[in-house]
């Protein structure tokens, strides 16, 4: 069983940050891939950012984030990010934190389950 919670939504002007933490409680993540993912209103969940359970370097990002969010996860104290930078109105959105069992980063990402997620964090983009 994993738990998660996410953090550090809020309200930012356009050309703004945001840091997104989530916090796991689970006796292990071995072998979870980790991600972001976002639903707008009216629109379907998307994959943000995922990264693989084994290599940190083996990540993914959506094409309309890639150059602006960073997707880090901290193994030991079980921690996931998501550095924001350059936020846009379109990136407005609930934006959960996920983990799945043994998944690819880029299928993973690709898809809208998972086998865990978290309540979601609100972002909202606006001046």
């Amino acid at each position: 069983q994993v738990q998660l919670e996410e953090s550090g939504g809020g309200l930012v002007q356009p050309g703004g940050s945001l840091r997104l933490s989530c916090a796991a409680s689970a006796s292990t993540l071995e072998h979870f891939t980790m991600g972001w993912f976002r639903q707008a209103p009216g629109k379907e969940r998307e994959g943000v950012s995922c990264i693989s359970s084994y290599d940190d370097e083996d990540t993914y990002y959506l094409d309309s984030v890639k150059g602006r969010f960073t997707i880090s996860r901290d193994h030991s104290k079980k921690m996931l990010y998501l550095q924001m930078h350059s936020l846009k109105p379109e990136d407005t959105a609930v934006y959960y934190c996920a983990a799945d069992f043994g998944n690819t980063v880029y299928h993973y990402c690709s898809g809208t389950r998972s086998d865990y997620w978290g309540q979601g964090t609100q972002v909202t983009v606006s001046s």
